[in-house]
């Protein structure tokens, strides 16, 4: 972002502001310079003048702060946001190179606590197993013919972390109550399976599973017995856990001899344990826990560092075997041994973490959770994947190529040539350049798509690899609160004065749009839908996205009439909305509803252009001419509404047209359900078209000269202005007051479709009552508003991890530190991102709409084979 953007927002290059206005405010040019004043400009850095004793103007010599501040743009931002990219991948290729990109070694060996004792995992992402989701992985291997076998074997340590292992099986008892109160016993029931008939073993038939506990405070002949026992039962791919010292171990008295004869009999269980190993069993080795001195027992003698010496001890065993040393279960017990029970039992919850951390390893490999990176394998690449790739290489090839050609002629003295609508592109992007770049890097289509392809490489090097590091995402009351506090200090921090006075102006809406986008950034960065308030206040916000779209498409219309250009300008939005989006689903090999906003935008500007494009076409000219119009206009508005709640009413005929083949792939998730499609579809039904009736009365208002906004004073008398913004506050504070009082989300969402355009509009008069806030702005806002849809669909694969249900980690260990960075980088891919879309928007949608339909017709043809494996034919 530029700085002087942030200072001279009103200077935007307008040549493309209809569009921008019609596909959510983007698109904006670069900012130019500011004016001279009497000065010189080094630069776009305007240079003060003085005049002297003489008469005469004397120019001052540019400082180092004037220099400084000329390289703060956003080509410089990317420049290093590369520079990081570069760094970051040789510094987790060196880590990858020399330990190795198992995710299972970062669960089992470090992590931390966040907040309310909740363990991160060092690099990758725990998921947490329900009853559910356990019985489900173990049904699932058992029904591939995997025999599911648990065997603990150790002290009291390990009896009760198999104790917490097998309570995972069952249902909490007031659930248990439930199921046999309704008769729904099944595979749930005790009877399948129970640990308290035997504590040291439980089955399960219908899960083909078997755990059992072996006691052992030493290791002795029964101990290995039992081990050359499990080897013979060749029990394949089984999960051992281990954990032992000796059994007077409270007595403390910890001597060299000691730990010498604990080193020898340890070694004694290398050899039965690598065979263990060699039948594709996980055998893992639990350290002592340490213990809370003061709260042992008077009688015991126990101190903390005879533990770590014991411990010492079996690292030293077991570093050069196949046995893992179980260092994440250590941290947990050590992390909580405040609360350890008796001073020396590791408590309830510390316990169910290293069940967590067991299940982790063992099924998220096989059931592939979103949220369960560790362990997991990397997504295969799809055909698709391979062949938009490979067109994206051809063309980063062919732009080397002809670089290459090109920089060779340029040393043999020959004059290379440019067409005359490149140099004079190239003059206007950079009008103060005092350095000439080689002609070729002017805005062609073919090197947009190259550098779109490294930045589509970048996305899937961090979302669909095991390449950089993921975590889970944490919410605390700070880690929402402070950040938005920061963005709105910043926001407040860099205002203007706007040459606009109309109320929801270009500048307006750009502003409002940015706040949105950084608020819902900071809500799903942080995981704060678990608070119904603030889940309810950003879909209030997302509708207000919505609303804007209505009522920018409706006052475009309005205002123009837009005679002979709606359908390019149609299609020019269309593209705008989902030209990145599109892309993805072929790099990144998810459906187009993955990403639902952009859908839904997509469908409802169909709906508004279809709505405004019926004739007659409704302007404020033809209402002049036509009285009547004022009755086609509430025709319409009831028609769009009554055909929406006429979908909404009968879900069966909703999803009989929105599955009819060849656009059921449109509208359906990964496994071919509508219903995400279904449910953020009527939580925002009515919004956009109570924005183009917001915008109906609000001109028609106007046209009677209700209200003036066509200077900087207040749109309404003192008294009235008092009476409207007491109202606008009511609206605004009935929808909080309803978002904290209803306590279920499905009512929620269900009222806030109805009443939703309150808050709204009580926002925009608020926003826009007073003259002095409708001429100011947030440039600072408005920046970000420019390119939200970019910034909102890029956020699923370089800034969040996981399809959005992590976090991406590219500086391990300094989680602050690391947001900051991957905003930023974040920030620069989704500014070029939108520079590279508005250079290829006209080769894609020309001006003439005749070859706006051939190159549609074209994209449909394309689509055909892709359709075909999709099954939409």
């Amino acid at each position: 972002m530029e700085l002087r953007e942030l200072r001279t927002g009103s200077s935007s290059n307008n040549s493309s502001s209809n569009i921008d206005s019609i596909v959510g405010g983007a698109g904006a040019g670069e900012r130019g310079g500011v004016g001279s004043g009497g000065g010189s400009e080094l630069h776009g850095i305007c240079i003060g003048s003085a005049a002297g004793a003489d008469g005469g103007v004397h120019h001052r010599m540019p400082t180092k702060a004037d220099l400084f501040m000329e390289q703060l743009n956003a080509t410089n931002a990317k420049k290093v946001a590369l520079l990081l990219v570069l760094g970051f991948v040789v510094y987790h290729g060196l880590l990858n190179w020399n330990y190795g990109s198992d995710s299972c070694q970062w669960l089992l060996s470090k992590g931390r606590f966040k907040g309310d004792n909740e363990w991160q995992p060092y690099g990758c992402m725990m998921h947490k197993y329900s009853y559910t989701d356990t019985r489900r992985c173990l049904r699932y291997l058992a029904f591939f013919g995997n025999k599911n076998n648990f065997v603990f074997i150790g002290d009291r340590s390990v009896r009760l972390l198999y104790q917490r292992f097998i309570e995972q099986l069952h249902l909490p008892q007031s659930e248990r109550e439930i199921e046999r109160e309704t008769g729904r016993g099944g595979e749930t029931d005790d009877k399948n399976g129970s640990w308290r008939d035997n504590v040291s073993r439980f089955k399960d038939k219908k899960l083909d599973m078997l755990a059992e506990y072996i006691p052992a405070e030493e290791v002795n002949p029964l101990l290995l017995d039992r081990l050359l026992q499990l080897e013979m039962e060749k029990q394949l791919s089984s999960v051992y856990v281990l954990g032992l010292t000796y059994s007077t171990l409270f007595s403390g008295n910890v001597t060299d001899e000691l730990l010498r004869q604990y080193n020898a009999n340890l070694t004694l269980l290398v050899a039965p344990l690598h065979r263990l190993v060699a039948q594709r069993s996980r055998v893992l080795w639990k350290l002592a826990e340490r213990v809370d001195e003061e709260k042992l027992p008077a009688s015991w003698k126990l101190i903390n560092d005879d533990i770590d010496r014991l411990n010492n001890v079996a690292r030293n065993v077991f570093h050069y075997t196949d046995v893992t040393v179980w260092e994440s279960a250590w941290q947990i017990a050590n992390g909580l041994v405040d609360s350890s029970i008796a001073g020396y039992a590791l408590n309830e919850h510390g316990q169910r973490l290293e069940v967590q951390l067991l299940w982790n390893m063992y099924c998220n490999d096989q059931m592939n959770y979103n949220d369960g990176t560790c362990c997991s394998s990397a997504e295969q690449h799809t055909s698709l994947q391979i062949v938009a790739y490979a067109l994206f290489g051809v063309c980063i090839a062919l732009v080397c190529g002809m670089c290459l050609r090109r920089w060779l002629l340029h040393l043999r003295g020959q004059t290379l040539y440019v067409p005359l609508m490149q140099q004079h592109q190239h003059h206007q992007h950079q009008p103060h350049s005092s350095t000439q770049k080689p002609p070729f890097f002017t805005a062609t289509p073919l090197l947009a798509l190259s550098l779109l392809g490294l930045i589509l490489a970048y996305f899937y090097l961090c979302d669909r690899t095991n390449f950089f590091m993921k975590e889970n995402k944490y919410y605390s009351e700070f880690s929402f609160w402070i950040p938005v506090g920061y963005v709105f200090a910043l926001g407040l921090f860099f205002t203007e004065d706007s040459r606009f006075t109309q109320v929801l102006n270009r500048n307006q809406t750009d502003e409002l749009r940015g706040w949105i986008l950084l608020v819902v950034l900071i809500y799903y960065m942080t995981g704060a839908q678990r608070v119904l308030p603030i889940h309810m206040h950003i879909k209030l916000l997302i509708s207000g996205y919505f609303f804007l779209t209505g009522y920018t498409h409706f006052t475009h219309v309005w205002q123009t009439g837009s005679n002979g250009s709606m359908f390019v300008r149609f299609f020019q939005s269309l593209f705008r909305v989902n030209f990145l989006s599109v892309l993805l689903c072929f790099c990144m090999n998810r459906p187009y509803q993955f990403y639902y906003f952009v859908p839904l935008l997509s469908f409802w500007l169909c709906v508004v252009y279809f709505v405004l494009s019926l004739p007659p076409r409704i302007t404020s000219a033809s209402l002049d001419a036509y009285p009547l119009h004022y009755l086609y206009l509430v025709c319409k508005c009831i028609g769009c509404l009554g055909l929406i709640t006429v979908l909404f009413m009968s879900e069966v005929f909703f999803e009989r047209i929105f599955v009819t083949r060849p656009w059921k792939a449109l509208f359906v998730s990964t496994d071919d359900d509508i219903h995400e499609w279904w449910h953020q579809w009527k939580l925002d039904r009515y919004t956009v078209t109570f924005g183009m009736i917001s915008a109906a009365c609000f001109h028609i208002a106007q046209k009677y000269n209700v209200f003036d906004d066509n200077n900087h004073g207040n749109l309404f008398s003192r008294r009235t202005s008092l009476s409207v913004t007491l109202l606008a506050l009511l609206g605004v504070g009935i929808y909080t007051s309803f978002s904290f009082l209803c306590r279920n989300v499905q009512n929620c969402e269900e009222i806030h479709s109805y009443i939703v355009f309150i808050p709204i509009i009580g926002y925009i008069v608020l926003r826009n009552i007073s003259g002095i806030l409708r001429t100011r702005y947030s440039t600072f806002f408005a920046w970000f508003g420019r390119i939200s849809l970019e910034l909102f669909v890029c956020q699923y694969h370089i800034w969040l991890a996981a399809d959005r249900h992590g976090v991406l980690v590219l500086l391990p260990g300094f989680p602050t530190l690391n947001m900051i960075i991957t905003s930023f980088i974040f920030v620069c891919a989704s500014h070029e991102v939108h520079r590279l879309t508005q250079i290829l928007l006209p080769y894609a949608v020309p001006n003439d709409w005749r070859l706006v339909l051939r190159n549609f017709v074209i994209f449909l043809i394309v689509l055909i084979p892709v359709a075909r494996s999709d099954g939409m034919f």
